[in-house]
């Protein structure tokens, strides 16, 4: 059963950065074949997809694009959401999913995270 946990997030100012961290254990198959993906879930409101990365490749929330950046590092079953520029309406619980086949959804079939948590203020 893959596990993912993630860390880093925090409180910061609005116009601060982050980095999130997520390490993947337990899967089995190679880390690499494994589609990753940040979501977010805000107060009051449903989980929402960030942003996600199969091999090189990246997509991104139109509200987040040019000022988030997603990487993994293959050799450490690690992917990282780096937060620049961040904004009150970026605080939310942040969750690290990964799927195979296919990029994470919102659904049973993705393993998911427990979350991290990050605040801005404005």
């Amino acid at each position: 059963q893959m596990q993912l946990v993630e860390s880093g997030g925090g409180s910061v100012a609005a116009g601060g950065s982050l980095t999130l961290s997520c390490v993947a254990s337990g899967f089995r198959y190679i880390f690499d074949g494994y589609c990753m993906a940040w979501f977010r879930q805000a107060p009051g409101k449903q989980r929402k997809w960030v942003s996600s990365i199969i091999s090189s490749n990246a997509t991104y929330l139109d509200s987040v694009r040019g000022r988030f950046t997603i990487s993994r590092d293959n050799a450490k079953n690690t992917l990282y959401l780096h937060m620049n520029s961040l904004e009150p309406e970026d605080t939310a619980m942040y969750y690290c999913a990964a799927d195979l086949g296919r990029c994470p959804v919102n659904d049973e079939r993705t393993y998911w995270g427990h979350g991290t948590q990050v605040t801005v203020s404005s």
